[in-house]
């Protein structure tokens, strides 16, 4: 009796206890990626059991998976959740996969916040990536090589740009001050929508200014390693954030089936000329709403359409006021090639290498898309993780410096350098089979907007106030939004 009351627990407690243990040890042990025989683990960084490393990389995973880079290496592996991970972040590894290797890399994980973008039909997001989906892409890449030769995107572009001063000067008269973000976003959402819809673009949609105003509701959610994905728990449990992009995508779905059903009502069947390869167009209808649900999708929310040219361009602004210097550099470079009499136009790009400069400068210093969209099984390729050391190719890393992207008579581009950097710190485009349709026009785009703007305007910030140039993590990483531009007109062209 003695005996019995010395011991704290009872033989079914123990025993409770064991197969408790047993239990949980099973499931950590479950959790672990089984490697195959014959084949070396990526190196991992520790990670909490059940979690993984969700708490490791916090808010900013672009910045905890860039001090793992430098302990483990360029290729290592983490676990969200108990979903194992594998990080690429160097440019000979990420080639290797996605052009090399590209029928094995080309697909998407199946997470479930992709299944709310255009309805899990997203070329971007979508896990298909079988015969439908390239037939999708090439049909989509024809399309778009047709549209840009005959809507003159060149065109758009300018009109929209003289739009947009004419705005910034309005604001200047009323206010004295304006976000570039929210202006610059509808002007880059206008020349996309004129550029698919010709004269038929709902310029005036209040809709359409609302989606493209409230964009961040979908890159804060789109971003690689969303907890949702990995936890489903979470998907029960009060988020507004998910609430917000799930809204968010069901109005863009509304409002693209709306676009299309308006084309198709206003189309001219007996329209002369459209013909794909060689052949007339009996069923241009089809071609039409294949491309518009294809090339929106694709385009207009990710990749190379507005929030990437966007993001570039408020970017582009934010580097010009914090660094008048470089801004009087570009405009005498513009006065002394364009002049005062006319606009700028692409035919211009090879005689301004220093604008050209600025802006692989501002990619190579923002690196403000982080990671690539996932590719399948799970992987992430990282742009931010590029970023080189001192000592390194650079130099200077640190330093934002566009003359680097010039030769040593500073007249042309480096050509070598230019091309490194498109490929190795700003994968803006994505890479191999994957790669972003509309990259060639995203690049004009770019180029095109500063270019006239920065002929006519004069963009400053008032005295005494500070720019946060601090980076906000997300699928594309803006800067923190500042409303207290100004711009003043230079000159104007009639």
């Amino acid at each position: 009796m003695a005996l019995s009351q010395s011991v704290p627990f009872s033989a079914t407690e123990l025993l409770l206890a064991s197969a408790i243990f047993c239990l949980v040890f099973w499931v950590l042990r479950g959790s672990r990626p089984r490697v195959p025989k014959g084949l070396k683990s990526p190196p991992e960084p520790w990670g909490w059991p059940l979690l993984g490393h969700v708490l490791t990389l916090g808010k900013n995973p672009h910045l905890a998976l860039s001090r793992m880079n430098q302990l483990y290496g360029d290729v290592l592996q983490i676990r969200i959740g108990s979903t194992p991970v594998l990080v690429l972040s160097s440019l000979d590894t990420i080639r290797q996969a996605l052009v090399r290797q590209g029928d094995d890399f080309k697909g998407r994980p199946d997470l479930y916040s992709f299944t709310f973008i255009t309805d899990g039909q997203s070329m971007s997001f979508s896990p298909d990536s079988g015969p439908v989906w390239a037939a999708r892409r090439h049909l989509a890449q024809k399309a778009l090589n047709t549209f840009s030769i005959a809507s003159d995107p060149e065109e758009h572009v300018s009109k929209e740009a003289e739009a947009l001063i004419n705005r910034l000067q309005e604001l200047m008269v009323g206010p004295g001050h304006f976000d570039p973000y929210n202006q610059v976003v509808v002007s880059v959402a206008n020349v996309i929508g004129a550029m698919c819809f010709g004269q038929h673009f709902p310029e005036s949609s209040d809709e359409m200014l609302s989606l493209v105003k409230n964009s961040h509701e979908f890159v804060e959610s789109a971003s690689s390693g969303n907890p949702v994905d990995f936890f489903p728990i979470l998907r029960y449990l009060p988020n507004p954030a998910l609430q917000r992009f799930k809204a968010f995508n069901q109005r863009f779905q509304r409002f693209l089936q709306k676009t299309v059903q308006e084309h198709y009502q206003d189309f001219d069947k007996v329209s002369p000329g459209y013909r794909w390869r060689g052949a007339p167009l009996d069923n241009w209808e089809m071609l039409v709403s294949l491309f518009l649900s294809s090339f929106l999708s694709h385009l207009t929310l990710h990749g190379s359409g507005f929030d990437t040219i966007a993001t570039a361009s408020s970017w582009s602004l934010m580097y010009l006021v914090t660094r008048p210097e470089i801004q009087r550099k570009i405009q005498k470079e513009l006065d002394a090639v364009i002049g005062r009499g006319r606009r700028p136009w692409l035919s211009d790009r090879p005689q301004l290498p220093y604008l050209e400069a600025f802006i692989l400068e501002t990619f190579r210093h923002s690196s403000f898309v982080p990671f690539t969209i996932p590719h399948s099984p799970c992987h992430i390729f990282s742009s931010w993780l590029l970023s080189p050391g001192p000592g390194s190719l650079w130099g200077d890393p640190s330093e934002f410096r566009p003359e680097r992207f010039l030769t040593a008579q500073g007249t042309t581009i480096n050509k070598p350098l230019s091309e490194k950097i498109m490929l190795e710190k700003i994968m803006l485009f994505g890479m191999g089979k994957c790669r972003c349709i509309g990259e060639v026009l995203g690049k004009w785009e770019v180029f095109l907007f500063l270019a006239i703007l920065l002929q006519q305007l004069d963009f400053s910030m008032p005295p005494g106030v500070k720019v946060d140039l601090t980076p906000i993590y997300g699928l594309t990483m803006k800067h923190a939004r500042c409303e207290h531009f100004q711009a003043r007109l230079r000159f104007s062209i009639k």
